[in-house]
């Protein structure tokens, strides 16, 4: 006797012995227990799920006579009567199966409809079953559309198709539809198990969970498989063996990958890709269960329930888990997949595996060029005079002015963005200004300085940038300074206000814009604190500094950069760090717990972070910021005072596009 193929040997013959179809079965069982039968059936779905299987146990029930041969119409074919024993050997007259992708023309179905007239041979109902009822004609449709509605009492049509999106609409509704679904890999799993049992077959459980991941939600293929498998392995279905057999990539692969990424060996990265190589294993089917690996981790770390118990890499992905941040996590994933779809675009597969690897470590959450390069005091101290240098410059060349007007010109050529001062910039205090002044007020200030017979205003930009929300009012340092400077008029009231230009009268006169009306007065930022120096640590107090160089990411990296210092102080042998955090969402328990730790591995002494929340100024972030706009307003100042830009702007009318200028 030949050997009958597991898919052939095993197919479910009742309700009862269908997996994964639950939805359908209930509402057939119902319908077959209180008679209430439609003429025509649709069932939909993938390959491999039960279309022709459900359709076999239909007839069945609609012909089952019983063992006695006095039975009706039942839910539960008792599969040794003559009409049940001959539909499952595929010979029963009255069960007819036609393969639309062969017999797809009208002349096809018109000798189809004809027999459907004639009464069953030997049987309740005569089923007509149409597979792959998508492949039809147009033609053939139509043909059939009258006896789809309204068939003979006898006649029983059911229709099976992977695709019914290619099927008239006139077709769907005259048939009760069933979308099959595919089978998870948890009931092919214990499908096989069973299977393999009753077949006195050894296997491994991985290797069968290997085998429904590979089946795609086919139970026919997951059958398949198995056969090869059975043959590959000699007779014991093993995890080496199916990994061989299907060529996937063993998951100790990935594993080392991850670890290498947490602690940012790009050599570990790189020696797992050449032994991949040396193995000729598929580096899409790596990226790809790379992917399936990450989803593992970002499970168990927001809903362990949902990770399985039997997974073999269990162990492993609940570490992983605790070595990531959850974002981390979800932007490995996502270059991940975005690597898998570039992997043909790349020069060769390795270089494009190998560059999606290295991508996963440039761009990690919360990197900042600041960790990159080691803290040097000196340059950072060296910092505030190089960012005053220009302001004292320009008040140098000025001649003797008033008050105000003196502290009106630094006030111009300070950033104009910069809301909060990392350092003090000058002992003078200046009153209340505008937060901008517009391009003509600014043309006009320059030249009534060159009349004076002051230096000209070069460091004035151009092209002032947007105001930005000026900050909550400070407390005034004193009384008298105050009303000093309130009895003064401000500089802007001596300035005459043109509403246009006019040019000679040979050249072609263009219109000013008119200025907005000047905003509020920013107040006077808070002065700078000092920093708190900790003779005891060894540390000068400078922590924005401090904070640039602590080795830590994410959540954690960000409380360190937006947090100021208010104070340090001894508490026997502890060090207990006062911060002032503008957001409460970051003092978590876990960041705050990780900022300590790397305090304590910085100095070697025990340490403890007491957090307060309010608006905090001299942090490291405000310090970037303040420097990015320091190089932006000189990049300007270069540009706007270039000579061969400002002969551009005379003889030809050019203009420079905001936003065009960026340091370098």
């Amino acid at each position: 006797m030949s050997y009958q193929v597991l898919a052939r040997k095993y197919r479910p013959k009742s309700f009862e012995t269908l997996v994964g179809q639950e939805h359908v079965v209930r509402a057939l069982t119902h319908a077959l227990e209180q008679k209430r039968l439609h003429h025509a059936y649709l069932f939909t779905g993938t390959r491999g799920v039960g279309k022709t299987t459900l359709s076999r146990i239909l007839a069945k029930c609609l012909n089952c006579i019983g063992p006695d041969g006095q039975g009706d119409i039942t839910a539960h074919p008792c599969g040794v009567c003559d009409a049940c024993v001959a539909i499952d050997a595929g010979r029963f007259v009255d069960y007819i199966e036609m393969d639309a992708a062969s017999n797809r023309g009208v002349d096809d179905m018109a000798q189809l409809l004809e027999q459907a007239v004639y009464a069953p041979s030997n049987a309740r109902f005569k089923v007509y079953m149409i597979d792959e009822v998508h492949m039809l004609s147009n033609q053939a449709f139509n043909s059939m559309l009258k006896t789809l509605e309204e068939p003979p009492e006898h006649v029983k049509f059911i229709l099976a198709t992977t695709d019914p999106q290619k099927i008239p609409v006139t077709v769907l509704s005259r048939c009760l539809q069933f979308n099959l679904k595919q089978m998870p890999p948890g009931q092919i799993v214990g499908h096989l198990e069973n299977i393999l049992g009753q077949e006195h077959i050894e296997f491994e459980v991985p290797a069968l969970r290997l085998l429904a991941q590979g089946a795609h939600g086919s139970m026919r293929d997951a059958l398949s498989l198995t056969d090869q498998a059975i043959a590959y392995a000699a007779g014991r279905v093993t995890l080496d063996a199916v990994q061989g057999m299907l060529g996937a990539l063993d998951q100790s692969f990935l594993v080392r990958l991850l670890d290498a990424l947490a602690t940012d060996d790009g050599a570990a990265l790189l020696a797992v890709a050449d032994d991949m190589a040396a193995r000729s294993l598929s580096y899409n089917a790596a990226l790809q269960d790379l992917g399936s690996l990450l989803h593992r981790v970002a499970l168990a770390q927001s809903v362990p329930a949902a990770l399985p118990e039997d997974l073999p890499e269990r162990e492993h992905i609940l570490r992983l888990a605790q070595a990531f941040e959850p974002e981390e996590v979800q932007l490995y994933y996502q270059i991940a997949v975005h690597g898998r779809n570039e992997l043909g675009l790349a020069p060769d597969e390795y270089a494009g595996f190998t560059m999606t690897l290295l991508r996963m470590l440039a761009f990690r959450p919360g990197t900042m060029p600041q960790e990159q390069a080691p803290p040097q005091k000196p340059a950072a101290a060296a910092a505030a005079p190089a960012r005053a240098a220009p302001i004292a410059q320009a008040a140098s060349m000025a001649p003797a002015a008033p008050p105000v007007r003196q502290a009106a010109a630094v006030l111009d050529a300070a950033p104009a963005r910069t809301t909060v001062p990392a350092e003090p910039v000058a002992a003078a205090k200046a009153p209340p200004r505008p937060a901008a002044i517009s391009p003509a007020r600014a043309a006009l200030e320059a030249a009534r300085n060159m009349k004076r017979g002051s230096a000209p205003a070069a460091a004035m930009p151009a092209a002032v940038p947007a105001p930005v929300a000026a900050p909550a009012p400070q407390p005034q340092p004193s009384s008298s300074s105050s009303s000093s400077s309130s009895d003064m008029p401000p500089p802007w009231d001596d300035i005459p206000v043109f509403d246009e230009y006019q040019e000679p009268a040979q050249k072609k006169t263009e219109p000013v814009r008119a200025e907005a009306p000047p905003p509020a007065p920013v107040p006077e930022p808070e002065p700078a604190r000092p920093p708190v120096a900790v003779p005891e640590l060894g540390w000068d107090g400078d922590w924005p500094t401090l904070a640039s160089a602590l080795p830590v990411r994410g959540v954690v990296h960000q409380l360190a950069q937006q947090s100021e210092l208010l104070d340090c102080v001894q508490e026997g042998n502890t060090f207990l760090f006062k911060l002032r955090v503008p957001i409460e969402t970051l003092c978590s328990a876990a960041s705050l717990e990780k900022l300590t730790a790397a305090l304590q591995e910085r100095f070697g002494r025990p340490a403890r972070v007491q957090t307060e929340i309010g608006a905090a100024r001299q942090t490291a972030n405000a310090r970037a910021v303040a420097e990015r706009e320091a190089r932006q307003q000189q990049a300007e100042q270069t540009m706007h005072s270039d000579p061969f830009i400002q002969t551009l702007m005379r003889e030809f009318g050019a203009t420079i596009v905001p936003g065009s200028i960026k340091p370098v």
